[in-house]
């Protein structure tokens, strides 16, 4: 039995896309019904309320299910870290309907301002919280996507002004000084302005509050993105103990230490990796995703056979991250690449991915090489 609350399953490492409004969101998802093997799947269109570990069931909103295995993987939410009014007053790039909120917005504030007599120059401002992974390739995006707007509304394109702001001393921590040169080139190359070392301290119908020089100071858009974190989903802490953001450390074997029953991947796991004290867990990406969900698929069948598991490795074969559709940069097998290389790498591994879920149909369908 699977069990998700929608009927439709999306791409979410393409929310950025979807966001900046430069892949239209229905090209982001697909049917979760077309990719099953109904004879052997029962699934159920429902929302997870909450799971009950030691009654071994799951309740939604459809009924409650009993399990003799249970294989939890629940995604991700937001992580706001607690500052003052980023939930209220910032997109948050959670999932495709709010990847549509936010491009549609975009798109409204543009013309907004073109129809307007009494112009609000902060229609054109655009804040983006956050220069990891996430915030990066939205700004690839956006860099994209602006001279459309601007075009099509017959706006200056000098006028509009996107703001990115990052806490930490160091942006893309993953790539090394050449790449993350190569990418500020890039966008700044395209009128993005960076504030690194910036810590924001709160949101507010204005904007962003930053801390600068121990000084707080006002930025002003009228689009502000937050793309700066995320943890598991909020149902990991009311149901398991130990979570931590949302995410509880798995075995080797990718169970949870007491309930050799319940496997935890994706999003909601910490598989740690290191040794002593350097253990750390590692970064929830859909390539480590991807695998655990190949790993589980053939722990669940040895489990039915009373076989022994075997021990999940991860396989890092890099990370390319998307600077729009035609660059980026990355490390691939251990070699950096920019520019359309990348760019290639990154739509091969996005086809690849539809590729193993849903076969030539989905891949050709929604994958990126038409």
């Amino acid at each position: 039995t699977l069990i998700n609350k929608n009927e439709y399953h999306y791409e979410s490492t393409w929310l950025h896309e979807a966001s900046a409004g430069t892949r239209e969101y229905q090209d982001c998802l697909y049917p979760i019904a077309s990719v099953l093997n109904q004879s052997k799947v029962d699934f159920v269109t429902a929302e997870v309320t909450k799971i009950n570990k030691d009654e071994k069931t799951v309740e939604t909103t459809k009924g409650t299910f009993n399990f003799d295995i249970l294989v939890v993987a629940l995604g991700f939410e937001s992580e706001t870290f607690g500052i003052t009014g980023m939930k209220e007053h910032a997109f948050q790039i959670e999932n495709i309907n709010t990847a549509r909120r936010i491009a549609t917005h975009i798109e409204e504030r543009f013309a907004h301002y073109a129809n307007s007599t009494d112009k609000d120059d902060k229609d054109l401002a655009i804040l983006v919280g956050g220069a990891g992974f996430t915030g990066i390739e939205l700004l690839g995006e956006l860099a994209e996507r602006i001279p459309e707007l601007c075009k099509e509304y017959n706006i200056d394109q000098s006028k509009v002004k996107v703001t990115c702001v990052e806490a930490a001393p160091k942006m893309l921590p993953m790539f090394s000084e050449t790449l993350v040169k190569y990418v500020v080139d890039y966008l700044e190359a395209r009128g993005v302005e960076f504030k690194i070392a910036t810590p924001i301290v709160a949101a507010n119908e204005n904007g962003f509050v930053v801390k600068v020089d121990e000084k707080e100071e006002q930025l002003y858009a009228n689009t502000v993105i937050w793309a700066a974190g995320v943890r598991g989903s909020k149902l990991m802490e009311e149901s398991f103990d130990g979570v931590k953001r949302g995410r509880i450390v798995v075995r080797e074997d990718l169970r949870i230490d007491g309930y050799d029953d319940i496997f935890v991947i994706g999003d909601c796991s910490a598989v740690m990796a290191g040794e002593g004290d350097n253990k750390r867990p590692l970064p929830t990406t859909a390539q480590l995703a991807m695998q655990q969900g190949e790993f589980t698929a053939d722990a669940v069948k040895r489990l039915l056979n009373n076989e022994k598991l075997a021990t999940f490795e991860y396989d890092d074969k890099g990370t390319v991250c998307s600077l729009g559709s035609h660059d980026g940069v990355g490390v691939v097998f251990g070699k950096e690449i920019t520019g359309k290389k990348a760019a290639f790498m990154k739509k091969l591994i996005d086809t690849r991915a539809l590729f193993k879920i849903g076969g030539t149909g989905v891949a050709f369908k929604k994958g990126k090489f038409l």
